[in-house]
């Protein structure tokens, strides 16, 4: 799942980019609001993580761009400012939440868990296929009676495919779904990694659950 981060407190940005790097997040992370509508226009985010006092164009105005155009994205806000005629006023502005400074990592980690959901339309924390289990929330996962111990990137991958199980995924879509823009595209990462999650996913005996579409990418299902 990939975030772009729009945070000028330079502290706060490096320590949100590394904490989402960590769990398994693709993160771009710029300081204004100029850069933050440029990242935007050129690429696709699953969230954005925006800051309201920000330079150059400040939050709210940059928000208010992006449902002026009609764009979809998920916006967390982050401000220091805790009145009611704030909170209020981001969200009718089109913000899907709101933050107040100081927070916990792990209260933001949760609600980028349930803004990542809401916008497959999931309510659920837990996706279904065949008999894997997949437990967003927890970030655990489980096939059959066993658990699958997964490295953060192939867990990524793996609920990347998930929320559009029975539709061909392309090796680019995953690739731009986690890695940021400073990432050197490498012609077979995504290959070996779904190698990687074939091996602990697919053990002897057990039915294939991730196939690939020669010349197209790769399909979660869980059909024989």
């Amino acid at each position: 799942m990939r975030i772009l981060v729009v945070e000028d407190y330079t502290p706060l940005r490096h320590s949100l980019t590394r904490g989402l790097r960590e769990a398994g997040y693709a993160v771009d992370a710029v300081a204004d609001g100029e850069h933050g509508l440029a990242y935007i226009e050129a690429g696709a985010y699953d969230l954005i993580v925006l800051d309201i006092m920000l330079p150059v164009i400040d939050g709210l105005t940059l928000l208010r761009s992006l449902r002026a155009k009609r764009r979809p994205d998920r916006v967390l806000l982050l401000t220091a400012k805790d009145s009611v005629t704030d909170r209020v006023g981001g969200l009718d502005l089109g913000a899907d939440d709101y933050l107040v400074k100081p927070f916990a990592f792990e209260e933001l980690l949760a609600r980028v868990r349930v803004l990542v959901r809401r916008g497959y339309d999931k309510s659920s924390p837990t996706i279904r296929i065949a008999d894997l289990e997949i437990d967003t929330a927890a970030r655990r996962v489980r096939r059959g009676s066993r658990d699958v111990e997964l490295t953060a990137r192939e867990y990524s991958i793996l609920e990347f495919l998930a929320h559009r199980a029975g539709h061909v995924v392309t090796r680019d879509e995953i690739w731009e779904s986690i890695y940021d823009f400073e990432s050197e595209h490498g012609s077979n990462v995504v290959d070996v990694y779904v190698g990687y999650l074939r091996r602990k996913l697919e053990l002897a005996g057990e039915p294939r659950l991730i196939r690939t579409r020669r010349g197209l990418g790769y399909v979660l299902d869980g059909e024989e």
